[in-house]
């Protein structure tokens, strides 16, 4: 109605004074609005009434719509119609007020749902992470989700929850949120996973040593509360309520009521709980202030004089030293270790790659146990990081998870490391591989079998350290022979440095054949079985075959400066073992330990030399040996054609070469502790006097394979005495 009105006017040539003007109109209205606030009611009855007035109350201008044509000197007459106008006018006017209003309103809204929706664009570009970031972009709270699949396994978010995506779990922290609500998650503060560094200066690292609880709200908990002792029941039906509390560091579990659990628990000093000792506490790692921020800069001498350093160098560097300042890699966190009693630190390596898929399920189980930074991804670029990190961590402990190769790229890159950890890290196995030799010589048996990984780490805190040989091979080329097999063969051996055995001939070529069978058809060998059995279908092959029934011809073997060729050839051996390990090929000990000068042992700085034939190869696995040549510190072997190799079980094809083999070190490992049963002689004629002992379910649920520590904890509640012919039932119904 303004629109019409207003091209009326403007349509006019002539002005008179009895006649109304827009402004004046306008100037009425206001007026008439300021004075008239609660005539809205009034307004709407003559609105009804007046209903066939819509479009305006000039016929003129309805013509004008109507495409018909109109005096161009039409105006309106206020005494005659200047009421109903204004009241017309008014109306239209707190209309397009109102509409305004609800438009501006609707622009904020969406202004701030375009902000929430930048802010949640932000942080759903954030990578989701399974291990954490070493960048100088880390984020304190930062979650590591993996996939889950259990049905009790409920999404943090209640309201919020877009209940979209696949269900993810953090593997520190254990929260539980959808795909698609992971956004939301890292825009609340509360929800953020347990800290795992300090983002504070280098050296105000001091001020804080302590670690505090970290609640995490669980709406499903299969623990028992600490307070009141009585388990933590779930409620049916996928209730979203709490039911309990528990912290993600020491994994105490508290009822959600106030008996249980009161607001003075929230600020209370966390112990880190049994894993304690071998936790790396979230304040020994600090984050580096970045390049040019105003705290890297600052420096505080004895005199409480602060100064500010510049960022150009000094007039006195050489060049060497900015040589070296170049080749030094830019480091976003520095470990500063804060030395405490009793504390022996405990850095994992895993090979998400053995074992099929049980690298990765460990990788999680381990970041909910420990503080996720000190647990690594070997494919994220390798072990020297990490050792790097740490070097100063006193009692330092490495855990290697994966297979014999494993265990050797760790040891090898601690030998590269300049300058070295003094005193050097013991090394300890969890197997994941196919053949584990080294984990069954150190007693970590010869798999990983879901054990629970509470348990691993307690045994990794008590094992025993012990030595290790680790022998040098040096490859030259023999130059009096050419090479027969040009292409396929290379010039040296794959491992330089042998810590389980090396060997050459018959098994050499078993091996080589299932590598590169392997990598020509991976998903073919996912299984240990599988790969057992290809293996045995190789040997079965070659010894019909016999394809290297004239070894001896082919190389010359010095032990000590002994040639032992002629007794190779004696024996008719196809393949010949160099042993540092007593066990070999998946837990075979093709060595006589009735044989020689001493029993074999890993650190005794001897090899053991073995002869097998095609038919000695197969009866390994039935528990027989093989022809012993001798125990010797040095060999050299001389070859005059191409033959198969493995070193630690990598194989190729070596050119006619000249093999040495020399101690290079000692390697300190982690040998897993043999908890003996002594025997107990009784007579029988007499009676014996059993002494009774008390303990908690809980103590034996977290203690039921140490039972040393059991009877530390347990409750002497007296002696009883029985026949010696009871048997157990009858001694436990003498108990009730």
């Amino acid at each position: 109605m303004f629109i019409s009105y207003l091209n009326c006017e403007g349509d006019s040539e002539s002005s008179h004074s009895d006649t109304m003007s827009v402004e004046q109109l306008l100037h009425a209205v206001r007026e008439q609005t300021e004075s008239e606030e609660d005539s809205g009611d009034d307004d709407d009855g003559d609105d009804e009434n007046n209903n066939n007035d819509d479009g305006g109350g000039c016929g003129r201008c309805k013509e004008a719509d109507d495409g018909s044509e109109s005096e161009s000197s039409h105006t309106v007459d206020s005494t005659t119609s200047g009421a109903p106008l204004l009241r017309r006018f008014r109306r239209s006017s707190i209309g397009m007020q109102r509409k305004a209003a609800f438009r501006q309103r609707k622009m904020d809204s969406l202004g701030t749902w375009r902000k929430r929706r930048s802010a949640s664009a932000s942080n759903a570009r954030r990578p989701i992470r399974i291990v954490p970031d070493w960048t100088e972009n880390a984020v304190q709270g930062e979650h590591f989700w993996k996939p889950t699949s259990a049905s009790g396994d409920l999404c943090c978010l209640n309201e919020e929850c877009i209940k979209s995506g696949q269900r993810m779990k953090c593997s520190a922290c254990q929260l539980i949120a959808h795909q698609n609500c992971i956004p939301i998650v890292n825009e609340k503060t509360q929800l953020a996973c347990k800290p795992t560094f300090r983002d504070v200066g280098i050296r105000q690292y001091r001020e804080q040593s302590t670690t505090h609880h970290h609640w995490v709200h669980r709406k499903m908990e299969k623990g028992k509360c600490k307070q009141c002792g009585k388990a933590v029941q779930g409620k049916l039906f996928g209730s979203k309520e709490i039911v309990a509390l528990s912290c993600a560091w020491c994994h105490e579990v508290y009822h959600n009521k106030e008996s249980c659990f009161n607001q003075a628990k929230i600020g209370e000093e966390c112990t880190l709980g049994n894993y304690a000792p071998i936790i790396v506490p979230p304040s020994w790692i600090v984050k580096l202030p970045t390049k040019g921020n105003f705290k890297s800069s600052i420096r505080v001498n004895n005199k409480t004089n602060v100064t500010i350093a510049s960022s150009k160098s000094k007039k006195g560097t050489t060049k060497r030293q900015k040589q070296k300042e170049e080749k030094k890699e830019p480091r976003a966190f520095i470990v500063k270790p804060i030395p405490s009693p009793d504390v022996i630190p405990v850095i994992v390596f895993i090979n998400p790659k053995s074992g099929g898929n049980q690298g990765v399920k460990l990788l999680g189980k381990f970041q909910h146990l420990l503080n996720p930074r000190q647990v690594f991804d070997l494919t994220q670029g390798g072990p020297k990081m990490g050792l790097e990190l740490f070097r100063k961590a006193p009692n330092l402990r490495v855990l290697a998870c994966g297979g014999d190769g494993t265990v050797g790229w760790v040891l090898s890159v601690l030998d590269m490391l300049n300058p070295p950890i003094t005193p050097p890290p013991a090394v300890g196995v969890l197997p994941l591989g196919t053949g584990n030799d080294l984990a069954r010589a150190l007693g970590w048996g010869g798999g990983y079998t879901d054990e629970p990984v509470s348990k691993i780490l307690r045994e990794i805190g008590m094992s025993q350290c012990m030595l290790m040989d680790r022998w040098r091979l040096n490859v030259t080329p023999n130059r009096e022979v050419e090479d027969d097999n040009v292409g396929r063969s290379k010039d040296n051996v794959p491992l330089n440095v042998m810590n389980n055995y090396y060997s050459f001939g018959v098994d050499a070529h078993i091996a080589l054949e299932f590598h590169e069978a392997r990598e020509a058809h991976p998903e073919r060998f996912n299984s240990r079985l599988r790969n057992k059995m290809y293996y045995g279908q190789m040997g079965g092959k070659d010894l019909i075959l016999r394809q290297y029934r004239n070894l001896s011809q082919w190389v010359t073997l010095e032990c000590d400066g002994t040639d032992f060729t002629g007794k190779l050839r004696d024996a008719g051996c196809h393949a010949v073992l160099f042993l540092n390990i007593g066990s070999y090929g998946g837990g075979t000990h093709p060595w006589n330990d009735s044989f020689g000068q001493s029993k074999p042992a890993i650190d005794d700085g001897m090899m053991e030399v073995v002869g097998l034939t095609t038919y000695q190869l197969p009866m390994l696995q039935a528990g027989l040996h093989g022809t012993c040549i001798c125990q010797c510190r040095s060999a050299r072997i001389v070859t005059k054609k191409t033959i198969p190799m493995q070193v630690d079980g990598e194989a190729c094809r070596v050119k006619p070469s000249i093999i040495e083999m020399t101690l290079l070190n000692k390697a300190v490992m982690l040998a897993k502790r043999k908890h003996g049963r002594g025997d107990v002689q009784v007579n029988p004629l007499e009676k014996l006097h059993l002494t009774i002992l008390r303990i908690t379910m809980q103590q034996y649920e977290q203690y039921h394979y140490d039972k040393d520590m059991l009877r530390k904890l347990a409750n002497k509640l007296g002696k009883m005495e029985i026949e010696s012919q009871c048997d157990l039932e009858q001694v436990r119904n003498m108990l009730n």
